[in-house]
């Protein structure tokens, strides 16, 4: 790392106690985060990376020890917080925004679309304890609702700022909760809800003002998945005008797709080469979305763009991390977040419209994601859950372990499981809002 003249005398007068020129401090506790942050000095996410580059974990012919895996993990984000949600990851290297590694934040916008998880988790593992930690995640998320209904951007410590994305994650929650539970409550958060993505929806039926500040404000076509939740609650809440304003956002979004399929303006951060992560969001958004209203237009825009995903599928299970529009990949890394989702996808497409070829990817890509799970780490951090990315340093959650990837990931093997045991028609114990 190549330092300037300033910055060493900036060295020296620190070290010497004087005070050196702001600018100056400041480019040099940069470059001291960026040294504490490489995995070189961080011996976990070393050996992790090497780990990765002579071989992979071994992967287990059945689901479940790698479900379970997946569910301790979570387990330990709820309870590394001072409430009841859940930790947004465990960084193995010194984190560049929270300034340490080890566990994370509670994350309101995770913490609500793992609700569901939990609960179907707690179904098929006959374990009623987790009914009650989605629970107490759903009532954590109600103590935390802005007035408006909204739900913050950001992890808790953060400065207060509304996210319709974020809200429209936590809403599936409430909705899962209030159908699990029947009480009132959650019903009452997810009316409150609804009705604040509806007034700040505008006419053409885009999402404009209160996007999250942590990614780009004028992509974010993955709020389909958003509109799906709205459209549940039109559903679930007896609510026509959440219907009509979710169908308007998802007609405006299928309005945006190019004839092969792409879903343009679809990425927390490049546009021009999407992550598979938030395709996967947009996807699932259109899919259910159609689902829930009856639109088969919907359903068909879904088709389009998760069929060209299909052939992107190596025989390992490997998936590229980006695209470009005509769909080729544009780099060599491994979003496993988006893989665990696109596994989901397809499988839920098998279940709504029949057709189980689109089961033929999700076979190998679960055998690749379990083949990246470390269940036998002796940091709990690390030990059960989904990395950012494969390799490691991927530019996706480099050195993290994410709450959101684990939970796709946990939901891909309960529906796969329930798919290879009882058949393609057979109800799962996976919820539909997971």
């Amino acid at each position: 790392m190549r330092y300037t003249l300033c910055e060493l005398i900036t060295v020296v007068e620190i070290l010497r106690g004087s005070v050196a020129p702001p600018r100056f401090q400041t480019s040099l506790q940069h470059r001291l985060r960026a040294i504490r942050a490489h995995p070189l000095l961080n011996p976990t996410a070393l050996a992790e990376g090497w780990r990765e580059w002579l071989r992979s974990y071994p992967a287990d012919p059945t689901h479940e020890p790698h479900l379970v895996a997946a569910l301790e993990w979570l387990l330990r984000a709820q309870d590394a917080t001072p409430d009841g949600g859940l930790s947004r990851g465990y960084s193995l290297v010194r984190h560049s925004h929270y300034g340490r590694r080890g566990w994370q934040p509670c994350y309101p916008e995770t913490t609500g679309y793992i609700i569901p998880t939990l609960y179907a988790a707690a179904r098929r593992l006959g374990r009623p304890e987790l009914a009650v930690r989605a629970e107490r995640a759903a009532r954590w998320e109600i103590e935390i609702q802005l007035p408006t209904g909204a739900v913050r951007g950001g992890t808790i410590g953060e400065p207060e700022s509304p996210a319709v994305f974020n809200t429209g994650q936590v809403l599936l929650g409430w909705l899962a909760a209030f159908d699990e539970t029947g009480q009132g409550s959650f019903a009452d958060a997810a009316r409150r809800a609804a009705r604040y993505l509806v007034a700040t929806l505008d006419p053409d039926g885009r999402w404009r003002s209160d996007n999250s500040r942590f990614a780009r404000a004028d992509s974010t076509l993955y709020n389909t998945r958003t509109a799906w939740a709205l459209a549940e609650a039109g559903v679930r809440l007896d609510e026509r005008r959440f219907s009509a304003a979710a169908a308007r956002s998802l007609h405006a979004a299928a309005d945006l797709q190019t004839e092969n399929g792409w879903l343009p303006w679809c990425c927390l951060t490049d546009p021009e080469q999407p992550l598979l992560h938030t395709l996967a969001y947009a996807i699932r958004g259109l899919l259910e979305g159609g689902r829930v209203l009856g639109e088969p237009r919907l359903l068909h825009a879904a088709e389009r763009a998760a069929r060209p995903l299909t052939a992107k599928v190596r025989t390992d299970g490997w998936m590229p991390g980006r695209y470009r529009s005509d769909w080729s990949p544009a780099v060599r890394w491994s979003c496993l977040t988006g893989q665990a989702q696109m596994a989901n996808n397809w499988m839920r497409l098998a279940a709504i419209t029949g057709d189980a070829t689109w089961l033929e990817p999700v076979p190998a890509v679960l055998r690749f994601l379990k083949h990246t799970q470390n269940r036998r780490s002796g940091e709990l951090g690390l030990r059960g859950g989904i990395k950012g990315a494969w390799p490691v340093g991927g530019a996706y959650g480099a050195y993290e372990v994410l709450s959101w990837a684990t939970k796709f990931f946990a939901d891909a093997l309960m529906r796969h499981e329930a798919i290879q045991t009882n058949g393609l028609s057979a109800a799962s114990p996976v919820s539909v809002l997971a």
